[in-house]
């Protein structure tokens, strides 16, 4: 699948002592794409088969969170997801936006997650796709996640390991996704300043085990009264975030409507592009 990704207005916002990179395109209801935490990970290129499609009808604003893409590089927070929703909580506040539309992927639909939580009165609607940090205290971590956090760790980053995660863990078919994409996540992610913070890496000792339980979401009563109507999405066949959080989160969630895409791994927003433009676009909008 081919797509043309549209000419976006740059910038670099300072919010909070942290330099935070913000392309945007379009025109309508803001919308922040938010995307995952894997080796290498940037705003516009995880959503490259969607900016396009969203932006007809949607101001889209497509940030590379802190530790990512051109943004302030930092390691792990001791609350990794409060830490973000902080951060694009103050890109709002930067741009003038009182409420945002929220669309988020793995790492990025928890930050949307936790920001909601948080302060509800800033989220219209909100799209998670496979988000971190559902029923994580309730099961081992899977073999994707695993392998996500260990990216660093042991020899070291390598092309060839990058493409392991990807071709085997991310999607659910391996010839999808083109070299160039692999290359190219492969260069972001031995980035010297990445390198010297990783911003995903395996967590140890006693401090890991209290952020994961103050990470884990199903055990955050606030879930069962956030009022942000939420479209969750999940690739029945994801690897890296169990897709039994999907039915997690629409059990205990008031306003939550649930889509599971057959044959679809981790990446449904790529996989599946024009099946996620076509929901995501007519939930932010409010069309059945």
């Amino acid at each position: 699948m081919t797509v043309q990704t549209p000419s976006m207005q740059e910038s670099l916002l300072d919010v909070a002592g942290k330099k935070i990179f913000v392309a945007e395109t379009g025109e309508g209801p803001p919308v922040v794409l938010l995307h995952g935490g894997g080796p290498g990970a940037s705003g516009v290129s995880n959503y490259a088969r969607n900016i396009g499609a969203l932006a007809k009808e949607y101001r889209v604003i497509v940030p590379d969170m802190p530790g990512y893409g051109r943004s302030t590089k930092s390691g792990p927070a001791a609350d990794p997801f409060g830490a973000l929703a902080d951060s694009i909580r103050g890109i709002l506040d930067k741009l003038g936006l009182d409420k945002a539309h929220l669309v988020g992927n793995s790492y990025g639909g928890a930050c949307a997650l936790r920001l909601a939580l948080d302060t509800p009165d800033r989220v219209d609607r909100m799209v998670l796709m496979g988000p971190a940090g559902v029923g994580w205290t309730r099961a081992v971590p899977t073999a994707g996640t695993r392998a996500l956090l260990s990216y660093y760790s042991g020899e070291g980053p390598t092309r060839l390991k990058l493409e392991k995660f990807i071709r085997n863990y991310l999607v659910f078919n391996a010839a999808d996704v083109p070299d160039e994409v692999i290359d190219l996540r492969y260069q972001a992610s031995i980035d010297p300043e990445v390198l010297a913070a990783p911003p995903t890496r395996m967590p140890a000792g006693p401090e890991a085990v209290r952020t994961m339980w103050k990470s884990d979401f199903t055990r955050d009563p606030r879930l069962a009264r956030l009022p942000v109507p939420t479209l969750v999405l999940w690739g029945a066949a994801d690897k890296v975030n169990r897709p039994a959080g999907a039915r997690m989160l629409a059990e205990r969630m008031p306003n939550c409507d649930l889509y599971l895409a057959a044959n679809t791994g981790h990446w449904v927003q790529f996989e599946r592009a024009e099946l996620f433009n076509r929901l995501c676009a007519d939930f932010l909008a409010g069309r059945r």
